[in-house]
């Protein structure tokens, strides 16, 4: 059994990731992980992302990962969320694709309408 101050270390660890997910000012890359997302090659999607972030020594884009976001047959999706612009879904991702969008959409602050979702 844990003490009550490890239970108030952990309790404040928890906190402290929850509101640097709040005050993240940068930008946001959610990759679709449910079951249909895995199974369409999402985790290496995913690993992709993570690399080029690392590499290009993003500080201020956090990589991280959702259930189902609802449109299983356009999986491996990804979802941008930019600080001060409108969400944008980027749909049937290859690791090369993610690369491009992390170079292009992130770094260079151009969307690249044809891996997006068309309404």
């Amino acid at each position: 059994m844990k003490s009550i101050a490890d239970l108030e270390k952990i309790r404040k660890e928890a906190l402290d990731k929850i509101n640097l997910r709040k005050e993240n000012k940068g930008t946001r890359i959610v990759v679709g992980m449910a079951t249909c997302g895995i199974a369409s090659g999402a985790r290496p999607v995913m690993m992709a992302l993570i690399e080029e972030v690392k590499k290009r020594n993003l500080d201020n884009v956090v990589v991280t990962q959702t259930g189902c976001i609802g449109a299983c047959n356009m999986e491996p999706m990804i979802e941008v969320y930019k600080e001060g612009n409108e969400k944008v879904t980027y749909i049937k991702m290859t690791p090369e694709k993610a690369k491009q969008v992390i170079l292009e959409h992130i770094v260079n602050g151009n969307e690249i309408n044809e891996f997006m979702i068309q309404g």
